[in-house]
């Protein structure tokens, strides 16, 4: 028994975790290259200011300026994960018209 079913046999439709993991790894990915690529500015421009300033410097301007540059740096640097995250969402976003668009043609039926 495998959580519950037979080995061997598949879950219910629409409950696969396979399949639910599938469609959240594009975003997974891109979130955290996202929040890698800020770290690692936000470390650069931190060193920067501690070698200029010294522990007297306050690092919220280097917070500040990692927040714009990584933004900046993510919109060019990650473009094929954004693109891939977004077929999925659009694709997500598909499926759930034509449901409701199916639900509602079988309402105006009866």
């Amino acid at each position: 028994m495998v959580r519950g079913r037979p080995v061997g046999q598949r879950p219910p439709r629409g409950c696969s975790s396979a399949s639910t993991v599938g469609r959240v790894k594009p975003f997974l990915i891109y979130t955290a290259l996202r929040l890698g690529l800020f770290v690692v500015t936000y470390a650069v421009l931190g060193g920067l200011w501690f070698l200029v300033f010294g522990e007297r410097g306050v690092l919220l301007l280097p917070f500040l300026a990692a927040v714009l540059i990584s933004a900046f740096l993510s919109l060019k640097l990650l473009a094929p994960q954004r693109e891939r995250f977004a077929a999925v969402v659009q694709a997500r976003a598909e499926r759930a018209s034509r449901k409701f668009e199916e639900r509602k043609a079988r309402e105006d039926v009866d």
